[in-house]
């Protein structure tokens, strides 16, 4: 069964795993921090490296890594946030606008050409059918707000994957721990989530 977005019911039953997502195809994305290095060879900041079933598939995000700690905290304080319209955790996210999107990470070539990969993610509203819960009672559809994550490879080939509010938290909280790790900040106390690479891109 399809809904009026496209979406199969099948969709909505991911499985989230460390350090990726299954997809809806059935096939893994794995998504790998990789260090930036200086000229000498010093790490400074984090690229994502796309992987699919463990095959090369993109390189997006470069020096990504002062969003990802600002997107986990946002997705805490969303989720914790129980005065807004939707009562349950798990369809809370930042942003309260239809379709709104999270966020996008892109490659860019050093002469600014787009291409390689890309990695975003948008939450939307889609309606999702509740079966009844005995004999004699009646299933419903009732709205749930989804991340819709969705992958390029430089093959131009993409995946999808559907996330509750929780399991974005989770894959977002799991990316700034490895990220750290490769900037070897985990055990300094200065990671990115306390300020390590808590700047835009480009300063």
């Amino acid at each position: 069964m399809t809904d009026k977005r496209g979406y199969a019911a099948g969709d909505l039953d991911m499985t989230l795993q460390m350090g990726g997502l299954r997809c809806a195809d059935g096939s893994y994305l794995t998504v790998l921090p990789r260090a930036c290095v200086d000229s000498v060879g010093v790490p400074y900041e984090i690229t994502l490296e796309l992987r699919r079933d463990g095959a090369p598939y993109g390189m997006v995000g470069e020096r990504c890594g002062w969003l990802l700690p600002r997107l986990a905290a946002g997705m805490r304080a969303a989720r914790a946030d129980g005065d807004g319209a939707w009562a349950d955790p798990d369809d809370r996210f930042p942003e309260d606008a239809p379709d709104a999107e999270l966020f996008a990470f892109r490659y860019r070539s050093r002469r600014r050409v787009v291409g390689g990969g890309e990695l975003r993610c948008q939450v939307r509203t889609l309606p999702l059918w509740t079966p009844a819960d005995a004999p004699a009672a009646i299933g419903r559809w009732r709205l749930t707000r989804r991340a819709v994550v969705e992958a390029w490879g430089h093959d131009g080939v993409g995946l999808r994957a559907v996330l509750t509010s929780g399991e974005l938290a989770e894959f977002i909280a799991g990316l700034v721990v490895e990220a750290e790790g490769c900037l070897g900040m985990a055990q300094s106390g200065s990671g990115i989530r306390n300020g390590g690479t808590d700047r835009p891109p480009g300063r």
